[in-house]
């Protein structure tokens, strides 16, 4: 029987940017850190490129077009489980500024509310990964490891 590989999911995530503002979301009814402000972001699916996922769940979720060519690469995040209910990750983030379309909550489901908050104050309730991302970028790391 030959050895099966090692698999890890893959994340994407999209930081908009309106000048010194980003959008985030309140995830809410996820199961995972809800009442906590993210950013666009969801699964690669098979056969799918990173920036066609970015471009299709910004459109799923807020309701935006972009075009794939104004889709910048940002970050790279290996995160390793923090116990054995979570799965072993690489995030790519991505950062866009031009878009069609103004945001809107199209998953009310998922999420409770939309804002857009300065990059240097945001809200207490930020996923801690979301901070250390926009930490690592501003010191011109494209590559975190968080464990």
């Amino acid at each position: 029987m030959p050895n099966e590989r090692f698999k890890v999911t893959i994340a994407v995530n999209l930081l908009l940017r309106r000048e010194d503002e980003i959008l985030l979301l309140k995830r809410t009814n996820t199961g995972n850190q809800d009442g906590m402000y993210s950013i666009i972001a969801g699964h690669l699916e098979q056969d799918e490129l990173g920036t066609s996922a970015i471009v299709r769940e910004a459109f799923e979720e807020v309701g935006i077009v972009i075009d794939p060519k104004d889709v910048k690469f940002v970050q790279l995040v290996q995160r390793l489980p923090r116990d054995e209910t979570e799965e072993e990750y690489l995030d790519i983030f991505y950062e866009v500024h031009i878009w069609q379309g103004e945001p809107q909550n199209n998953e009310p489901e998922k999420c409770s509310e939309l804002v857009w908050c300065k990059i240097d104050a945001l809200p207490n309730e930020t996923i801690p990964l979301l901070s250390q991302v926009l930490n690592n970028i501003d010191n011109s790391n494209s590559y975190l490891e968080y464990t």
